[in-house]
């Protein structure tokens, strides 16, 4: 049976009564939906300031898809500074969650998102979790699904024949590309805003990737006691 789409609506209310709301859609491939119709930055074409290792080339589109998709974001929050104070809630069809924190924190959570299921080859491993996104989620949080979700490509990919990765021997690998990425995406940006929220909410999804390879080099020492 096919999914229908998922929404989740991002609500940033700040201390002086100021709001603002960005919703994301996705299909029922876990596919970002963009319906904006505002004309596309210079900053988002493809040869702007490319990751160097980017798997597209002109001949397969004339824009970076993670660029198109973080553009409205981008301009929404140019001007806003990372640190300043909000509470931010997340409302999908099954729950709300929300935190009193900084707006680069919830950008950070709405960025997740959108990097993973915008069509990018390198971030596309990410899609699933994006799904089943958690608003907010923790180190150990992330830790833990991130793990749990490669595991479960790989039952997958033995479904289909494929020659599985359960010793998690290429996922270091993957996250060293995706890392890449952010940064590739951070020097996009960088020419694209006035302050720097959206630019600090980009460090700390680098920051997670590089954690998330650390904890998997440890063999991931630190979820093993809760599985004794």
């Amino acid at each position: 049976m096919q999914q229908p789409d998922k929404t989740y609506s991002y609500n940033f209310l700040f201390p002086d009564g100021g709001r603002k709301l960005f919703c994301i859609t996705l299909d029922a491939g876990a596919h970002y939906r963009n319906s904006s119709r505002e004309i596309r930055p210079e900053w988002t074409r493809l040869p702007h300031h490319q990751c160097p290792h980017c798997l597209l080339t002109t001949s397969d589109a004339d824009h970076c898809p993670i660029a198109v998709n973080l553009a409205d974001l981008v301009g929404a929050f140019q001007d806003t500074v990372s640190y300043r104070d909000c509470t931010v809630s997340c409302v999908t069809a099954g729950r709300t969650v929300t935190k009193k924190t900084s707006v680069q924190d919830g950008l950070s959570s709405i960025m997740g998102i959108i990097m993973a299921t915008s069509g990018c080859p390198t971030l596309d491993l990410l899609r699933p979790m994006a799904w089943f996104h958690l608003p907010f989620a923790t180190v150990d949080e992330s830790l833990f699904r991130s793990a749990s979700a490669y595991l479960l490509r790989q039952y997958f990919a033995v479904q289909q024949g494929e020659q599985p990765d359960f010793s998690l021997d290429r996922i270091k690998a993957h996250y060293a590309r995706i890392e890449r990425v952010n940064h590739g995406i951070l020097e996009r940006i960088r020419h694209a805003t006035v302050l720097d929220a959206d630019r600090n909410a980009i460090v700390i999804l680098n920051s997670l990737a590089q954690i998330l390879g650390i904890e998997v080099d440890d063999s991931l020492e630190s979820l093993r006691p809760l599985f004794r």
